[in-house]
């Protein structure tokens, strides 16, 4: 019998191996520079869209944290609609109340802002006496520039809008923002399930369908009870803080309870703000240095309580973010939309860690953004080399 010959298997040369491994890697950057061109083009869209996307954020932002209550009412036997709409309507009374018997003490504290800042200056005249140098060179230094200057050279000043017209185009933006924001955040209240039941119906599969409910809805309720919590907590914070300056004898202590209420979601930075500015009033309110320094004090008492206990407790270690990726993502947002951005900064970042910790080709980014340190068990068992842990 004549012997059979196997089969020759084709050896991909060395030359086809190179172009191989060129055209992947050329694969590789041309993806690269997708994402980059992908990213670029999204914050183009998010900064010159700011009119119409920040409102629908809010809008989303507000629903999330209020679905519980809506949730909460629709066991007891209340529909969505007749909640969301009573929520909604609480929410924007509460709102406009609070601007119209804040609106008097915060305009006193505006129109009185060069006789406080007189003030203070009286008050820390004895602490400026190094400064005064570098003032008087740099006052010279300009005026020898203005002596200078070439007589048939003219200066051009740039016209801005005036005053009234810049309040009035701010007014007029912020009304429909917020008219935006409650009337989107009233439908998607009211809309029950509905927009869950559009995603399972994107899917074909059974397995995948039960997989994005389930993210979801996950994602629906660690955001909305995050949300909400912070938002008591910040509530109760800036409770604490008027009750405690109105005690000590500040002005105007429902102004700063509100304050640090608002600013409270800008950690770090929201805090600083509300002690900084309580300082500065109670330096010009209070004789005695030693008692204007108790408002200050007693604001720096609060946050601490309310960040390193209060908070933790209340919310859990699993949803906090490090202390970088706070301050990157407020920069970011603050000066893509201003000072709504920079509140919302730190709930679009948790939003964010929790759509990575839901998926797996993204949760080493949720690690990265997260504040908790890696278990000791992860890092023994990252050392362990690969024929150690499969000779057992």
């Amino acid at each position: 019998m004549a012997e059979v010959q196997p089969a020759e298997t084709a050896i991909p040369s060395e030359g086809a191996e190179n172009e191989l491994g060129r055209i992947r890697s050329d694969t590789r950057l041309m993806r690269k520079l997708l994402i980059c061109m992908f990213i670029l083009a999204a914050i183009y869209a998010l900064y010159f869209g700011r009119d119409f996307v920040m409102p629908v954020i809010l809008a989303f932002l507000l629903a999330l944290t209020l679905t519980p209550i809506v949730r909460f009412l629709r066991k007891r036997g209340i529909p969505e609609g007749i909640s969301a709409t009573l929520l909604v309507l609480a929410s924007v009374l509460a709102i406009v109340s609070a601007g119209y018997f804040l609106s008097g003490p915060a305009s006193d504290l505006v129109n009185q802002a060069p006789e406080i800042g007189r003030r203070i200056s009286e008050r820390l005249a004895e602490f400026r006496h190094p400064f005064e140098r570098f003032m008087q060179a740099s006052q010279q230094v300009e005026k020898v520039a203005e002596t200078t200057q070439e007589p048939g050279v003219q200066r051009v000043v740039v016209a801005q809008p005036g005053i009234v017209s810049q309040a009035a185009g701010n007014v007029l933006s912020g009304a429909t923002t917020a008219a935006i924001t409650f009337v989107l955040s009233l439908f998607l209240l009211a809309s029950g399930t509905m927009f869950y039941e559009k995603i399972v119906q994107s899917f074909a599969r059974l397995s995948e369908k039960k997989r994005a409910l389930r993210i979801v809805y996950d994602v629906e309720r660690e955001i909305s009870r995050y949300l909400l919590t912070v938002a008591i907590i910040n509530a109760g914070l800036g409770t604490a803080i008027g009750l405690g300056l109105w005690a000590l004898g500040m002005p105007n202590p429902a102004v700063w309870g509100v304050a640090a209420a608002a600013l409270n979601f800008l950690p770090y930075v929201g805090a600083l703000a509300t002690i900084v500015l309580v300082a500065c009033i109670s330096l010009i309110t209070f004789d005695s240095l030693s008692y204007a320094l108790l408002a200050p004090a007693f604001v720096i008492i609060c946050n601490i309580i309310e960040g390193q206990f209060v908070t933790p407790l209340v919310v859990g270690r699993r949803l906090e973010i490090n202390a970088v990726s706070i301050f990157i993502a407020v920069a970011f947002w603050s000066w893509l939309w201003g000072f709504v951005g920079a509140l919302i900064a730190v709930p679009l970042l948790v939003i964010f860690k929790v759509f990575c910790d839901h998926f797996e080709s993204w949760k080493h980014v949720g690690n990265f953004l997260s504040a908790e340190n890696p278990s000791p068990g992860d890092d023994v068992q990252a050392n362990v080399p690969a024929d150690a842990t499969t000779a057992r």
